[in-house]
């Protein structure tokens, strides 16, 4: 072999070599960079740490709560329900928001989906729905309980919210968060007499806050 292959085949390692630690060092820089760049969605994030939104029950008013034989409630239930963004530089999109009642953890009418958005800084939204049900039915011990509570003349039930939301920074839009709101609400007679089995209807009216988990 003459002098000029030995140099030929030794030029071609060395370029080799040369390509190799060229990737390497273009791979370390665009791991850098991407490391960077979360850091500075971190520290932004960190700084600009979003409140969970606040919500307040203004009202509910049960129109009506029957029971039937054997242990079928329907009702007819209007809530108003209003939401605060606490943030001052952090905004809220709504993707789904859904509200139902409950008593004793028990679902007592559909949910009923509330409309959706933008919730800009300091923003209050406020929503006024009526959620019902027909024929929903009741564990025994809820039927002893409900009628014991509607011949007192109060009723405690639980207004919930459930949905997701996403964080809005400067143009960056953070993924889905689900949201959970529980607002109890203790009930008394509005007119007529509790019978055991149907009231005319309960009221309810003192703005009170509600349980936020996100």
């Amino acid at each position: 072999m003459s002098a000029k292959d030995c140099d030929h085949h030794g030029g071609g390692y060395y370029w080799g070599w040369g390509r190799h630690k060229f990737y390497r060092r273009l791979c370390a820089v665009l791991l850098f960079l991407v490391i960077v760049a979360l850091l500075v969605i971190l520290i932004v994030w960190l700084v600009l740490r979003p409140s969970k939104p606040k919500y307040y029950l203004q009202d509910v008013t049960v129109y009506s709560l029957n029971l039937s034989s054997p242990s079928y409630l329907s009702t007819t239930i209007q809530v108003t329900l209003s939401s605060k963004n606490p943030n001052d530089r952090v905004g809220i999109y709504y993707d789904k928001l859904d509200v139902y009642a409950e008593y004793k953890n028990q679902q007592i009418t559909v949910p009923t989906e509330l409309p959706t958005g933008y919730q800009g800084h300091d923003d209050v939204s406020v929503w006024s729905p009526y959620l019902a049900a027909t024929n929903v039915p009741l564990a025994p011990y809820l039927v002893v309980a409900l009628a014991e509570d509607q011949t007192a003349g109060y009723l405690l039930i639980d207004i919930k919210v459930d949905g997701r939301l996403r964080w809005k920074v400067g143009t960056w839009i953070s993924s889905n968060y689900h949201i959970s709101v529980s607002c109890p609400a203790f009930l008394t007679v509005l007119n007529g007499n509790g019978n055991g089995n149907s009231v005319t209807g309960y009221h309810f009216q003192q703005i009170s806050s509600c349980t936020v988990d996100v």
